[in-house]
This record gives C-alpha cells, sequence and structure tokens, in this order.
C-alpha cells in the first residue's frame, strides 16, 4: 500500500508540486544564505572597540562626565572613543573617572 496516487496524470501533478516547492525552499536557503554573509561581513568590517571613552553631559557646554575604560557597560550613549593621551588628559583636567570600570587605575593616574 502506498500514500501516492495511482494514476499517471496525479502523479505529474504531485511531482509538479514537488519541483516548485523544492524550488521556492532552496531560493528561500539562498536568501537566508546571503544574509548571513551579510552579517559576518558587517561584524569582520565593524572596527575594533576604542580602548579609552569619554562620557559627555546632557549639555554640551557642560564638561564631560566621566571618563571609561572601552567597552565599560556604565558607558552612556553620549560616550565617545579617544586614545590614551586623552584620557589621561581628561582625568587629569578633573573628570571624574568612572567607578565600575576605573580607568585611572588602568591608566596609572591616582589622586
Amino acid at each position: 500500500m502506498t500514500d501516492l496516487p495511482p494514476d499517471l496524470p496525479r502523479l505529474r501533478i504531485l511531482e509538479t508540486w514537488l519541483v516548485l516547492t523544492l524550488d521556492r525552499v532552496r531560493r528561500q536557503i539562498a536568501e537566508e544564505e546571503r544574509r548571513a554573509a551579510e552579517r559576518q561581513r558587517g561584524l569582520a568590517a565593524r572596527p575594533p572597540a576604542p580602548d579609552w571613552l569619554i562620557e559627555q553631559s546632557l549639555n554640551r557646554n557642560v564638561p564631560p562626565v566621566y571618563v571609561h575604560v572601552g567597552g565599560c557597560h556604565m558607558a552612556g550613549s553620549r560616550s565617545r572613543g579617544v586614545d590614551r593621551g586623552q584620557a589621561i588628559r581628561a582625568l587629569t583636567d578633573g573628570v571624574d573617572a568612572c567607578p565600575h570600570c576605573r580607568p585611572d587605575t588602568e591608566l596609572g593616574v591616582l589622586d
């Protein structure tokens, strides 16, 4: 006993449907593979995270709020990457060190 139709015309219809369905599935697989490759290229092209961050205040006329180690989870969205010299200069100019990541300790700038 088989679950397929017993006659040739219906078998041909089933074959056509399966071919069309397989083609749709293959196109969807190709699209997903393209998207995955694009995501991977985007991750590979992403610039490296900065080593140091300076977090600006809400008011741009006010000095920065904190200096952070790059990747600090407490750094706000108003943070920008800076080099080591700028981070040290900010700390010595009175910008507070983040109490969580302690950039002053890593930079060797202690009060």
